[in-house]
């Protein structure tokens, strides 16, 4: 069963004493907000208290460098529902590295895993083709290594939800459904 407190608790566990920064359930759209005067630690606000909006949102905050988390939304312009072909393919461009991490987030926590084209009222594109994308991306950082504060939350979630470690690219098999990829 995964709790969202649970997830909250893992995360603030591993990050508030270190990186001031900690995740906290949305009611709306997720932010990511940067300590300020009214608030002194950083925020990661996910949707409506969905774990898997939570894995996402840790995602691009995994993914961000020091002076992206300064940033409101690390300093992202993000192209809401309904984009055309070409806006959908820059959005799934730069969603193929968190999506990746968010992969490996949720192998880590037993929790089940789909790639977002979030798009539901615009053009639509193969998903099969973007997660084949996600998948390739994932294989690379498993091979060369995740960054520092990937890794860390990776293993403490992999303890608290007793889930095989070190990932490897065993835990992630995937293919291209064949009756799919004459269609693309």
């Amino acid at each position: 069963m995964h709790r969202i407190n649970d997830l909250i608790t893992v995360f603030d566990t591993t990050f508030f004493v270190s990186h001031n920064t900690r995740l906290i359930r949305g009611f709306d759209e997720p932010i990511y907000l940067p300590a300020d005067e009214n608030v002194a630690y950083h925020r990661i606000e996910f949707a409506h208290g969905f774990y898997a909006s939570a894995l996402h949102e840790i995602s691009h905050w995994l993914v961000a460098g020091e002076q992206r988390r300064k940033l409101v939304d690390f300093g992202y312009w993000y192209c809401p529902d309904g984009r055309d072909a070409t806006k959908q393919a820059e959005f799934e461009k730069v969603e193929v590295h968190p999506q990746a991490i968010e992969w490996a987030l949720s192998v880590a926590a037993g929790f089940p895993f789909n790639v977002s084209a979030d798009n539901l009222n615009g053009a639509q594109t193969c998903r099969f083709q973007f997660q084949s994308k996600v998948h390739e991306k994932l294989l690379t950082l498993i091979k060369n290594g995740f960054n520092e504060r990937t890794s860390r939350l990776l293993k403490a979630l992999s303890d608290f939800y007793n889930t095989p470690w070190p990932l490897t690219e065993a835990h992630f098999a995937w293919s291209f459904p064949e009756e799919f990829k004459n269609a693309v």
